[in-house]
């Protein structure tokens, strides 16, 4: 039996989905913010959030892609009061900033407590 581990959507219709948005490639080096829930807000509580997000590259040409970075978001609301009682939550936004000598694919996924793992893809061009 096969599963499907990592959905996919489009970011402006499905609230779990992280956008890539490539906001400058100057001299290869490249600025990339990851959003979840840029179109349609992410409840961020105690109960449903997004618990973390990453971001890989993989340069044309290259047998593997890597992982450019790793983020999480570890504050939902909760407190010794109980669940969203602090008034702090963490926002599934990310900023990645790297240099590359090649083109290649953007991906980035996130994880939900509820719903799970959801991915994006985004051509990176120098």
């Amino acid at each position: 039996m096969s599963k499907k581990w990592i959905q996919t959507a489009d970011w402006k219709s499905e609230k779990h989905v992280p956008a890539i948005d490539i906001k400058e490639v100057k001299d290869g080096v490249a600025v990339v913010n990851v959003t979840v829930g840029k179109e349609i807000a992410h409840p961020n509580t105690t109960n449903h959030h997004i618990k973390w997000m990453d971001l890989f590259f993989w340069p044309e040409g290259e047998k593997f892609p890597v992982e450019i970075g790793y983020c999480t978001f570890d504050h939902h609301g909760e407190s010794a009061q109980g669940p969203d009682s602090s008034g702090i939550y963490s926002e599934p936004v990310a900023k990645f900033v790297f240099k590359t000598g090649k083109s290649g694919t953007l991906m980035a996924t996130s994880y939900c407590n509820i719903h799970g793992l959801w991915k994006s893809e985004s051509e990176l061009k120098l």
